[in-house]
Order: structure tokens, then sequence, then C-alpha cells
């Protein structure tokens, strides 16, 4: 029984963060990853991640793709995609808890700045754009967290919520799917795969209900608290296994 916990605990990290996707506009991986990573390890754990995000964000896509503000998805995309080979590169390269206790670091000064600052002027506009996207790519190979910095932007720059998840999904589905070809495809067996695969769509189906009930506000602040939280988890992550 005992045996089964681990996984059990994946699972659920699983089916919550898919929910809080289809519901925010990211999640899946601040949620999903500390899961993801206790049971499989930092690196194979983080590239499950980088997979099931980006089927994630094809379905969420599928239903949001009328509200994708374009213009905004290549002002991210370029810089996002550039930076995955320095942040696989890194990978490779670097002890995995260093890694991760200084992204999940970079993810939580994000979320406190937006959180207490009424002016996150340093990523508004086309420069902002690209230093977000810049740095989402990097921390999204490097340990899966690709949405704080999104996030950073989005609200700095006034985003309304339809927009905001339909672009996130567009960006997020290119940086994961570049993400997984730099690292490889996480090495899990057909049957963790399409196990993994079901709770994602699970997860996708209790997010739609809480989209159409949770009010916008709320939305925002749950957001904010996730991409906290993430950081938080990465950190502590890192601090255990140095």
């Amino acid at each position: 029984m005992g045996s089964l916990v681990l996984p059990a605990l994946a699972g659920v990290g699983v089916l919550a963060g898919a929910a809080t996707q289809r519901a925010t506009g990211l999640g899946f991986a601040l949620v999903a990853a500390p899961f993801l990573v206790l049971v499989l390890g930092a690196k194979t754990g983080v590239g499950l991640a980088n997979l099931l995000s980006a089927v994630l964000c094809a379905l969420v896509l599928l239903r949001t793709w009328r509200a994708l503000d374009w213009r905004r998805l290549a002002w991210l995309s370029v810089p996002g995609l550039a930076a995955v080979p320095a942040g696989a590169a890194v990978v490779a390269a670097l002890p995995e808890p260093v890694l991760l206790v200084g992204v999940g670091s970079l993810a939580v000064a994000a979320m406190v700045l937006v959180r207490f600052s009424t002016r996150a002027t340093a990523l508004r506009g086309r420069s902002g754009a690209v230093a977000a996207g810049a740095m989402s790519g990097f921390m999204n190979v490097t340990a899966g967290l690709g949405g704080p910095m999104i996030t950073v932007h989005a609200l700095a720059e006034g985003w309304d919520m339809r927009r905001f998840v339909a672009t996130a999904q567009g960006y997020l589905l290119l940086v994961n799917v570049v993400s997984v070809a730099a690292k490889g495809p996480p090495d899990i067996g057909p049957a963790g795969l399409t196990a993994a695969t079901v709770l994602v769509l699970a997860g996708a189906v209790a997010g739609e209900w809480l989209a159409a009930r949770v009010d916008p506000a709320l939305v925002r602040r749950l957001m904010i608290a996730v991409a906290i939280l993430g950081g938080l988890a990465a950190v502590l992550r890192g601090a255990l296994m140095w």
C-alpha cells in the first residue's frame, strides 16, 4: 500500500495542475512538477511536466484560440524559444539543487513584485515582452516554470483573462514542445504516459467547469498564489536535495 502513496500524490498533482491551468491560464507545471519530481526525480519529472503541459496547452487552446493575441504571442515566443538551448545546456552542466533554488527564487520574486507593486513597469511593452519571454523560456526548460514570468508581463500590461488564457496556451505549447525536443522525452513507459494523459484530460474538464463559475478577481489572486507556491516548492526541493 505504501508503494502507491507517491504515485497517487503525483496523480493528484497532475489532476489539480490541469484544472488550475484551464481555469487560470497557467499553473500545470507549478502545481504538478513538485509531485512529479518527488516520484521521478528532477530531470525526468520536469521533462514529463514539459510534455504533459504541451498536451494540456493544445487541449485548452482548442477551446480558447479565438481570443489569442497573435502579436503578443510572437513577441513572447521568439525570445522564449531562443532561450531554450541555453537553458538545456545549463541543465546538463549544473547540479539540479542549484538550478531548482535559483529558478524557484526568481519565480517567487517575480510574483511578489506583481502582488505588492502597483507598477511593474520593467516588464511592460515590447521590451518587457522580450525580457519575460526569454526568462520564461529559460526557466521552463530548466525547472518547468515557464508561466510565472508570462504572468508578470500579462498583469503588468493589464490583459483581460480570456486573452491571457489563450495567448499563454499558445506560448507555453511552443516552448514546451521545444523544451522536450531539446532534452528528449521522459522515460516513463507507455502505461505511465497513458495514465498521466488521462489525468490531464480529467483535470482540463474540471477546470472548464471552474472557469465558467469563478469570479475573475478570484482567478487573478489564485493565479498569483499558485505561481508563488510553485516557486517556493522549487526552492524547497532544491534545498532538500542540496
